[in-house]
């Protein structure tokens, strides 16, 4: 199975963002995401073995213990080399670069090789096949700041991929688990 560890944000977080998304021009050549599966990824694992998975839980259980609440917000948008469009996020961003550290480690320790990548916090809006000019999209988006929240758990979540071959089909995602940070309410 596909897993990842990430931050869910709260609806009305992802009410306040997609009302500025559903403001952004459609963007002929892009993908957008679905709200339902906006997250902030702190590890991508990969395909996982079942018999590895609750190993893994332990673990992110054990991260979650160790982090103290932290808070967060969404803000602006940036994009990674003209492919990928994202929400920034602002706030208490190195406690969230910790957690997605502990997270990648629990992955480690775990016995998965997952994917390592230099943390840099995003919400992914949309993706292009070719390089894009996200220009238009950045500047919509420059001035948005969204509510801040108290991030109080860290989620396993399953990637299931399309499988249908239907054109715009996107992955539906589901969280398969959830530990509460230290101090979370």
């Amino acid at each position: 199975m596909r897993l990842f560890a990430a931050v869910l944000p709260p609806d009305d977080v992802i009410d306040e963002l997609g009302a500025r998304v559903d403001r952004l021009p459609d963007g002929d050549g892009l993908r957008w995401t679905g709200r339902s599966g906006w997250h902030l990824t702190l590890a991508f694992y990969g395909d996982v073995p079942e018999a590895t998975a609750p190993d893994l839980a332990e673990r992110l259980a054990r991260a979650a213990a160790r982090t103290e609440a932290f808070e967060v917000g969404l803000r602006g948008g940036g994009h990674f080399g003209g492919r990928a469009l994202w929400a920034g996020v602002a706030g208490e961003t190195a406690a969230l670069r910790r957690l997605a550290e502990r997270a990648e480690a629990a992955g480690r320790k775990a016995g998965i090789d997952g994917e390592h990548r230099r943390y840099r916090p995003h919400l992914t809006l949309a993706r292009a096949r070719d390089t894009y000019d996200f220009t238009p999209y950045l500047a919509a988006l420059d001035d948005f700041a969204g509510t801040p929240w108290t991030v109080g758990e860290l989620a396993l979540v399953r990637s299931n991929l399309p499988r249908s071959g239907v054109p715009g089909e996107r992955p539906r995602y589901e969280k398969v688990g959830g530990w509460p940070l230290a101090g979370a309410r």
